[in-house]
């Protein structure tokens, strides 16, 4: 019979070569999982039972981060989700356990969205005002960004071939390997077109730009004889942003995935439905989707306000 530690690895490979998961997301469930082995010191799977997963629980409740404070429930949950796929693999497989329904994650409050308002949008997309490629480069991602909703690594593995600008659309493989479509504005067509006839074709050595990526770092060295540019990384994008929004005089934290709850809500509050949106945005289950309703049910807040106008005008 194997140990826990070697079904444990035998997971994570499960889980990058026929899950399709990101190396992140594998990293991720490693770092939880080795959190629970080390607390269990387990080498049998018989041995997770009811009793060590509620103690398992409460002492990571009990815990502290760095700075002192408790951890988040959020992240508590990301180690019982982690356990909780490695027994359905373990049931999938006929070894025995515990029972992955019998993990039940702690309740979390909802979701508080980042977002910035309209006005603050508009500042941001037009806050790169230089004409060189640089400046046409960070108009088209920000204007890519809200126009089509991408996570910023979606973003970043863009190839220059990859949009069709003429039909303003483009296939993308998001998480999980699954490939959605994903649609650009003509604000959003115009930059990119502006951004590829700015980005030099040829280098100053006259070989040929061999660059795929869409979105590059551009850097005054050379290797190789050939211009230093590099695809753009997401910490890239991220500070990029930031410079961004400071320049437009927002003070709140601005980030590639505020962008793409932007995109969400805007879509919803001119009148989009939820799996329409859900399937723009990638999102596997509804419920991720659904942070949004919240603040942009149009329909509620026209029925609260059609029913106080009649309240008031009522001569009951």
């Amino acid at each position: 019979m194997a140990t826990v530690t070697e079904l444990q690895k035998q997971f994570l490979e499960y889980l990058e070569i026929e899950k399709g998961r990101s190396l992140k997301t594998v990293q991720n469930y490693d770092h939880y999982l080795s959190r629970f082995f080390g607390y269990a010191k387990i080498k049998d799977p018989k041995s997770i039972d009811d009793d060590l997963l509620r103690s398992f629980r409460l002492w990571l409740n009990r815990q502290e981060t760095a700075t002192g404070e408790a951890i988040k429930k959020k992240t508590q949950n990301y180690h019982l989700i982690a356990l909780r796929g490695f027994l359905k693999y373990l049931a999938r497989r006929g070894i025995k356990s515990l029972s992955a329904e019998r993990i039940e994650l702690a309740k979390v409050g909802e979701r508080d969205l980042d977002l910035i308002t309209e006005d603050e949008l508009g500042r941001l997309i037009e806050a790169p005002k230089g004409n060189d490629v640089k400046s046409a480069r960070d108009r088209a991602i920000l204007e890519l960004l809200f126009s089509s909703g991408l996570r910023v690594s979606e973003l970043c593995s863009l190839n220059r071939d990859s949009i069709n600008l003429n039909r303003q659309e483009f296939s993308i493989r998001g998480k999980g390997e699954k490939v959605r479509v994903a649609f650009i504005s003509d604000g959003a067509k115009k930059s990119l077109v502006e951004y590829l006839d700015r980005r030099t074709p040829r280098h100053s050595s006259g070989q040929a730009d061999m660059e795929e990526a869409l979105f590059i770092n551009f850097q005054r060295g050379t290797r190789n004889g050939l211009s230093d540019a590099r695809r753009l990384t997401p910490r890239s994008v991220q500070r990029i942003i930031k410079r961004y929004a400071i320049k437009a005089g927002i003070t709140k934290k601005v980030t590639p995935h505020v962008m793409r709850h932007v995109f969400a809500t805007n879509l919803l509050q001119n009148g989009a439905d939820i799996r329409s949106v859900q399937t723009m945005l990638g999102h596997a289950n509804i419920s991720t989707t659904q942070i949004y309703t919240h603040i942009t049910n149009k329909q509620l807040k026209e029925v609260h306000r059609a029913f106080h106008r009649r309240n008031r005008n009522s001569k009951i």
